[in-house]
């Protein structure tokens, strides 16, 4: 049975490139626990001023001004709004934080930061295909870009793991013995 076969090719599938996706024929996207990049291919040199960029916060519109102008004024009967991304975010952005810009003239990059930097997405906008995050490899992290109290908690942790594992006691467990 053929369909068998996909379900194990799924299992030995690499990891997300950059831990995102591509949507044919509008962008490609890339993600670390903190944000999203968007890249939208542009077919002819284009600047900001002839983008319509709207990034709110559980909403992504993108499209040239001419495309959209064009379709309000109904000169297309195949419903397109004119827009290469209009559509519902899958999680919510922290608009304020977002921005974009278009590098040499042929790309238009999106930076939207997640409002729950802790999850990854499994993709930008609802409808597009998801990728499989139970497969996203993590940046390595410094404990230095770590805060205070999550730095303190995170080497509390390393510390009781390296005292376990050489059959001593945990920071918790030593702070017993001494009461006692």
């Amino acid at each position: 049975d053929g369909s068998e076969k996909k379900e194990d090719d799924d299992e030995d599938a690499p990891p997300p490139v950059g831990n995102g996706g591509t949507v044919p024929g509008k962008y490609v996207w890339t993600q670390t626990l903190q944000e999203l990049n968007v890249v939208v291919p542009l077919q002819q040199p284009t600047r900001g001023r002839d983008l319509d960029v709207v990034i709110s916060k559980n909403h992504l519109k993108v499209g040239l001004k001419a495309d959209v102008a064009r379709a309000k004024g109904g000169c297309n009967n195949d419903g397109n709004d004119g827009y290469i991304v209009n559509a519902p975010l899958t999680k919510a952005v922290i608009v304020d934080d977002s921005f974009w810009t278009v590098e040499d003239g042929t790309r238009l990059v999106i930076n939207l930061q997640k409002l729950n930097q802790m999850e990854w997405w499994n993709a930008v906008c609802d409808g597009d295909d998801a990728i499989d995050i139970t497969k996203i490899q993590p940046e390595n992290s410094n404990l230095s870009d770590l805060d205070g109290e999550t730095r303190q908690t995170v080497e509390k942790m390393m510390f009781d793991q390296r005292q376990k594992a050489m059959g001593l006691p945990t920071a918790d467990e030593q702070k017993k013995l001494d009461i006692i």
